[in-house]
């Protein structure tokens, strides 16, 4: 997909030119491809400008998930057959889960499926410009905790990132965010590797370990990518 660079605001126009370089194994380095039986899910990863500068929506999963329950995560889910691509996909997942508008965000690009062991998920990670923002909240309680949309700076602060450690010995980046939340796992490898690579990504402690969160009703998962 060409970027439309005139659709974009300035600040966004690094990650834009270089989504189309962007490997799936420059963003899930210990993962294989997905496998043909994995089911197809795609996320929307959403650019904002909000009071604090840049941001990004997330949401906080249910805790009653039965995979992957209470993370911090893109909204998103399975491709339906109705789906035209995986835009029409994370834009229709991100309505019926935060009433998002798909009217009000600009589609620039996606990144390459990648592999969710776990629920046995290959996920496109579409990007987003929010060109209109509304109100979101969480609109579906059995998929969704809650909705906030987090500053760029508070990601690429160093004070705010540190190495998740899980049981099985697996490392991972994490980042604390709203109402000090975890972001570990698929979502925030996705969001620290594309950093990294555009060159926004500030030098931080990566010695620093943290348990990965564990929400009430999880069980043990395998490593993220």
């Amino acid at each position: 997909m060409k970027p439309q660079l005139e659709r974009l605001p300035q600040w966004l126009h690094p990650v834009a030119l270089k989504v189309p370089d962007v490997g799936a194994s420059t963003l899930s380095p210990r993962i294989a491809d997905p496998p043909s039986d994995a089911r197809q899910s795609a996320v929307l990863m959403l650019f904002g400008e909000g009071t604090a500068g840049p941001d990004l929506l997330l949401t906080e999963r249910a805790h009653t998930m039965r995979t992957h329950a209470g993370q911090v995560s893109f909204p998103g889910g399975r491709v339906d057959p109705v789906d035209a691509d995986p835009a029409a996909t994370a834009l229709r997942e991100a309505e019926e889960e935060v009433g998002l508008a798909p009217t009000s965000v600009e589609v620039f690009g996606e990144l390459p499926p990648l592999w969710l062991p776990p629920s046995n998920s290959a996920v496109t990670t579409v990007l987003g410009w929010w060109s209109r923002p509304g109100p979101v909240l969480a609109i579906s309680d059995r998929e969704v905790a809650s909705v906030f949309r987090t500053p760029i700076a508070d990601l690429l602060d160093p004070a705010n990132r540190f190495t998740v450690q899980g049981p099985s010995g697996w490392r991972g980046p994490g980042f604390r965010v709203a109402d000090g939340l975890v972001l570990w796992g698929f979502t925030a490898g996705v969001i620290s590797r594309l950093f990294e690579q555009v060159g926004w990504e500030r030098e931080w402690d990566q010695s620093r370990l943290e348990p990965y969160p564990r929400a009430p009703a999880q069980s043990p998962l395998a490593g993220p990518p």
